[in-house]
């Protein structure tokens, strides 16, 4: 029997001011409906448009189960498909990217299709004369995605008709993207360097709160601190750090100093940590780039871009941004217990080559499937999933600085540690979960 499909109440009941059940990470029914509902009315990353420099240019992903395609258009807009040809269902592309040429070609029956996704020929073309083709959905082409929007060259789309508008959706938690795209003089960003990938045996929601968890680097992370503690040892605290010592030293920093980072919560899960510092506010700078910034962006907004470089700004539920270094992460859902993290660097156009070197190092540093810093994430992300199934307390602790009066307000910062950041995803959560189900307030 159904618990959860189609009752908004039970579902929302998973979701206390204070804690969640543990159902939201290991009921496979609630994933279920996770990939229909939830990933279909919330606004999700899929690609960049650096990406796709040509025409007949494309990329194909899976998002929450639905096989999709982003495609470089003839005209230059980037479009959206149903990765599925309009006669059988077959995958049009099974390449995650690569070129199509000047039209789509099915490899099943060689049905065509221009880069815009409308028909263009078809074998025996005869067959279908005086036939309801042409009045159905099969002869009016692809199908595509109603909801797309590419913003500073990031593309996010939304499947569902149910939810906000992007700028709605997103708000003040667009400023993160800005920030990032701004350190480049020229205000564009590449994808560089490859994309790492790592499969982990547990809920995509452990690894999503774990982002704004400042808490958990003290003791998770103490053995990679202490390694990097030793080998620079004896090093005076002005001396120049390798850029890995730079990296791995602030995990080494105490509860302290990760409360007063500080951090803000937006509308729809979104967050901002680390808005006073954050372990990647000691880098370097050069002074011939700032002098680049400074002629593109001016002197005011060169100062802010440089002094502000926030630990991670979530972009609910899908994307982590660091706009120092210039990486992201991207969160797919695979299963109820297995999900697939995406680690990816940026060149910044007209800055130094460091920066991208910073943001490939991080990247192996902290987030590959090697990392001396994510094993220890991982291997705890799948003990909680195990230990989830463990009969008694059904909950999970959500607990520290609620405050029974806790209203958002997307100007104000909270101390860094304040569990208002997960909480803030799991209402949001709740929400999209049963976006349609409810009759309008």
């Amino acid at each position: 029997m159904s618990r959860y499909r189609n009752n908004a109440a039970a579902i929302r009941a998973l979701v206390e001011p204070d804690r969640v059940h543990r159902d939201v990470y290991t009921d496979e029914e609630l994933f279920d409906i996770e990939r229909e509902q939830f990933f279909g009315n919330t606004w999700n990353f899929v690609g960049h448009a650096s990406q796709l420099p040509q025409a007949g240019d494309f990329l194909s992903l899976d998002l929450a189960g639905r096989p999709l395609l982003l495609l470089r258009q003839a005209n230059g807009a980037i479009g959206g498909f149903y990765n599925r040809c309009a006669h059988k269902g077959a995958q049009l592309v099974s390449d995650s990217c690569g070129n199509t040429g000047k039209f789509l070609r099915c490899p099943y029956h060689a049905w065509t299709y221009k880069l815009d996704g409308a028909p263009l020929a078809m074998p025996l073309k005869a067959g279908y004369e005086n036939t309801r083709l042409h009045q159905c959905e099969s002869g009016r082409g692809l199908t595509p995605l109603k909801h797309l929007q590419v913003y500073r060259d990031f593309i996010f789309v939304k499947l569902n008709d149910a939810g906000p508008d992007f700028e709605s959706y997103f708000g003040e938690a667009l400023r993160s993207i800005d920030h990032m795209v701004d350190r480049s003089p020229t205000g564009k960003l590449r994808v560089e360097g490859g994309i790492l990938r790592n499969v982990m045996h547990c809920n995509w929601k452990m690894y999503l709160e774990n982002i704004n968890d400042t808490v958990h680097p003290v003791s998770t992370h103490e053995s990679a601190a202490q390694a990097a503690q030793s080998v620079w040892q004896g090093h005076g605290p002005d001396e120049p750090k390798p850029m890995v010592m730079e990296q791995l030293l602030p995990f080494a920093n105490g509860y302290e100093f990760f409360d007063k980072m500080g951090a803000r919560v937006y509308p729809n899960g979104h967050s901002l940590l680390g808005v006073n510092f954050s372990i990647h506010s000691a880098y370097g700078t050069q002074p011939e780039y700032e002098a680049a910034l400074v002629a593109a962006h001016g002197a005011e907004r060169t100062r802010e871009i440089l002094e502000r470089s926030p630990q991670n700004a979530v972009f609910f539920p899908s994307l982590s941004v660091k706009g120092s270094p210039l990486a992201i992460r991207v969160i797919r859902p695979l299963a109820v217990d297995r999900t697939l993290v995406e680690a990816w660097s940026f060149r910044a156009e007209g800055a130094p080559d460091v920066l991208l070197d910073r943001a490939l190092t991080y990247n192996r540093l902290v987030f590959s499937p090697m990392s001396v810093v994510a094993h220890d994430d991982i291997h705890l992300f799948e003990s909680m999933q195990a230990g989830l199934k463990a009969q008694g307390n059904p909950w999970v602790s959500l607990h520290r600085d609620h405050k029974v009066d806790e209203v958002l307000d997307s100007g104000a910062t909270i101390n860094g540690t304040n569990e208002w950041l997960m909480r803030n995803q799991f209402r949001a959560w709740a929400d999209a979960m049963v976006a349609g189900m409810e009759a309008p307030a």
